[in-house]
């Protein structure tokens, strides 16, 4: 069974495969920007909870810490996301 419509008959423009691009460029971009901070954030909880383990009395203060590392990480993929939304909706 033929389709109705032919592949020479649909066109796209230039301009609908650069945003298409973009879109792809823009999603890469964050993803990759996102791989670091949870790297780091893995490392910050990791080490806190080693360090819980073999000094429980000190937990107060390394719970802090982790938690201050774990949000400043965590801006890092905030900032990403802000680069991620300026590229796509820049153009």
């Amino acid at each position: 069974m033929a389709l109705p419509i032919s592949a020479t008959d649909v066109t796209i423009g230039s301009k609908e495969v650069l945003k298409g691009l973009s879109a792809i460029g823009a999603g890469i971009g964050y993803g990759a920007a996102a791989i670091g901070p949870g790297i780091g954030i893995g490392i910050v909880v990791g080490n806190a909870i080693t360090a819980m383990a073999r000094q429980p009395e000190a937990s107060g203060p390394v719970r802090t810490t982790m938690f201050l590392g774990i949000a400043f990480t965590e801006a890092l993929a905030l900032i990403g996301f802000v680069v991620f939304i300026l590229l796509k909706f820049s153009s």
